[in-house]
């Protein structure tokens, strides 16, 4: 299933947010390059203080994500459905599946619902499950506890969703996608000793490009296909 369709909005939030990386504490342990970096600014923005809102405009002047994304992150996001088939299929065959069946909808790919995209501004639980692993080796299953994330509505429009707390950070803008989704593209912070976040586009192998979808009534997911470490499906679920 491709899912490069333009979201026909007549109002629509713009706006979008980064693993060989670090666990997430408190936490199991879990588990290329693209082309130059695009024309349209991203957005960086220190790690500490989230809640303090970019310039506005913060996506470049566009809600048509295409422009931004990089042509390798739009190839991931083309095949997310086999990001979902191949990450089920590895954590199935090592073991996993009663963990994948006790989540439920969370992991369930055509668990995305219609209406009421946009997470309204504010604090939010978030927790990380990785699915799949990218390495020989590697655990084909990782379901973290839960942190902290945001949601924040610049005056420029912008919708910004970023995870404030764990050693894998990410922040990103939300741009139109789909009747049931929108595009998340962002870069991660890793560690306690990095402040800020990097550029989208700056540095690829913290680049993060997904897709968040509604799935409850105060429920969020956001998918990311083919992460470049650790996992082969990433999903950041938020919960109001």
């Amino acid at each position: 299933m491709r899912i490069l369709l333009a979201l026909a909005s007549t109002a629509a939030l713009l706006a979008a947010c980064g693993p060989s990386s670090p666990p997430e504490k408190g936490a199991a342990s879990p588990d290329a390059a693209a082309p130059s970096a695009p024309a349209t600014p991203a957005l960086t923005q220190t790690a500490s203080a989230p809640e303090s809102a970019p310039p506005a405009g913060a996506q470049g002047g566009t809600d048509d994500w295409r422009q931004v994304a990089l042509a390798a992150d739009a190839d991931g996001l083309a095949r997310l459905d086999a990001a979902w088939r191949q990450a089920r299929d590895e954590a199935e065959d090592a073991g996993f599946a009663d963990q994948l069946k006790a989540l439920g909808a969370l992991v369930e790919p055509g668990a995305a619902q219609t209406g009421r995209l946009q997470p309204a501004p504010g604090a939010y639980r978030c927790r990380t499950i990785k699915i799949g692993s990218r390495n020989k080796g590697g655990l084909a299953f990782v379901d973290y506890p839960y942190f902290r994330c945001t949601v924040e509505l610049t005056p420029g429009g912008d919708l910004i969703l970023t995870k404030t707390t764990g050693s894998q950070r990410t922040r990103g803008l939300l741009y139109p996608g789909t009747d049931n989704r929108l595009i998340f593209i962002g870069a991660q912070a890793w560690g306690d000793d990095e402040t800020s976040f990097p550029t989208y586009g700056a540095r690829p192998e913290r680049d993060q490009v997904g897709v968040l979808e509604r799935i409850g009534p105060t429920r969020w997911r956001l998918i990311l296909p083919w992460p470049k470490q650790e996992s082969n499906l990433e999903i950041l679920e938020l919960v109001k």
